[in-house]
């Protein structure tokens, strides 16, 4: 029995309904019999079918008519009796959008026309209905409707009175409806394409009511992406917790708080390593500097197998006994020569306890090239010095290592070893006070005499 509430029960995938709806018809008019109060009086039903299409989540067109009986009897003088056809059309609006409760309230208004028959002035009136009820959603497909109508027409003597009051009927109508239409679902989650905000979901996938993946911790990662779906992570780690950012798990991760690099080794897996050489930095000698894992993570710049910071010539192969440089091998005794000025061949002057050349004796040493080059006879002496600080057996290993650097720098810009002798004078040729900060700087040096 077709309801005209039966708007409602249509949904955006199935836009189109039918209903079978029936009830009960009250009269009121000028013989009397309020709504709601039949006195004992003779009930009247009606029966009908009803059609209705979708127009939006709150708004739908619905048409129903009925056949039924109408009329009131009081006694033998305030009675009458009629067959009723009516037909109405009317717009309906929902307080909830379609679907989105089982029980959803509406309202509606139209217009409409009423047959009847059998009367002593019988006829058609334009009658204009309206009224609300309840729409109650048992499947996607099947609806029961609960609703009441309230008709006043144009019309005053169809009740065979004509007085104050137009005649007017009260429906109270119970219906079923049945939705038709096909659903698409192009991801086969069970959410229509029409409602589906995530249409293109992996088949299998559990899905919410918007039909997007689930996503139980609420980290905006869906379950089945989600490496750790009961605790709220982040994309990085693949959805799982990841304190310091660094894209390794918490669970794996054994710096925990310190920003660290992914690695094999789940011992140091996440712990820092600001080189990038693959020794994290608590075990690394030389954090800040490329080094190798034998290395300690420090690097050996000229592969002699002593660690740059253990080097004193680390830019000259030596040897570890040496600490880096290059062993001594002293020649004949040293034949006294002038010394050649720095414009020349400059001397080279050292920090404390070191044999490294910088940078800027490096360029004096090139030009110095560049003179022994353009007299290939020319055979030099390079005599390495300290100052006083430390024991005597030191200074001597490091006024040894220090011309031995030079020697080395010099033959690896071509020339010959054969024609240079270095010899280590440890403290014993001062060329400053040694009690003095600038009288040490000028004793850490190297000389290079010609020889006669």
């Amino acid at each position: 029995m077709a309801l005209p509430a039966l708007v409602m029960s249509q949904n955006a995938d199935r836009k189109f309904a039918l209903g079978l709806w029936g009830g009960i018809t009250q009269y009121n008019g000028d013989l009397g019999q309020g709504f709601y109060n039949n006195k004992g009086q003779d009930t009247y039903t009606h029966i009908g079918l009803s059609a209705s299409w979708y127009i939006s989540s709150h708004f739908d067109f619905s048409m129903n008519t009925t056949i039924g009986t109408i009329g009131y009897r009081e006694n033998q003088l305030k009675n009458f009796d009629a067959d009723q056809f009516q037909w109405n059309a009317h717009m309906r609006v929902s307080l909830f959008k379609e679907e989105r409760f089982m029980i959803n309230p509406y309202g509606f208004a139209g217009v409409g026309i009423s047959s009847l028959n059998k009367l002593k002035y019988p006829g058609v009136d334009l009658f204009i209905p309206y009224g609300g009820g309840l729409k109650i959603s048992v499947t996607p497909q099947l609806n029961v409707l609960l609703q009441e109508t309230f008709a006043y027409t144009d019309h005053d003597t169809r009740d065979g009175e004509a007085k104050d009051n137009n005649d007017a009927f009260l429906m109270h109508s119970i219906g079923i409806t049945w939705n038709f239409g096909s659903v698409k679902d192009a991801d086969k989650d069970g959410v229509s394409d029409k409602k589906d905000e995530c249409p293109n979901t992996p088949v299998g996938v559990a899905v919410d009511a918007k039909g997007c993946p689930m996503d139980r911790d609420g980290d905006g990662i869906a379950d089945f992406l989600d490496a750790c779906p009961d605790v709220k992570g982040v994309a990085t780690a693949k959805g799982c917790p990841d304190k310091d950012g660094d894209s390794v798990v918490d669970s794996l991760d054994k710096c925990i708080d310190v920003y660290g690099l992914a690695t094999e080794d789940p011992a140091t897996n996440g712990c820092p390593d600001k080189d990038n050489d693959g020794v994290t930095d608590a075990d690394d000698r030389c954090p800040d500097a490329k080094g190798t894992l034998a290395n300690k993570g420090c690097p050996d710049s000229d592969n002699d197998g002593v660690i740059d910071p253990d080097d004193n010539c680390p830019d000259v192969v030596g040897t570890v006994d040496n600490k880096g440089c290059p062993e001594v091998v002293e020649g004949d005794e040293v034949v006294e020569g002038a010394e050649v000025s720095p414009s020349t061949l400059p001397m080279v002057y050292f920090e404390t306890s070191s044999a490294k050349i910088s940078k800027e004796y490096q360029a004096l040493l090139d030009e110095a090239v560049k003179t022994l080059k353009a007299d290939v006879k020319m055979m030099i002496s390079i005599n390495g010095h300290t100052d006083n600080t430390g024991p005597e057996s030191f200074n001597k290993s490091l006024s040894k290592n220090r011309a031995a650097a030079v020697k080395s720098y010099l033959s690896k810009k071509g020339i010959a070893a054969k024609r240079m002798i270095a010899t280590g004078y440890s403290s014993t040729q001062p060329a400053g006070d040694n009690n003095s900060d600038e009288g040490r700087a000028k004793n850490r040096r190297v000389v290079i005499l010609i020889k006669n």
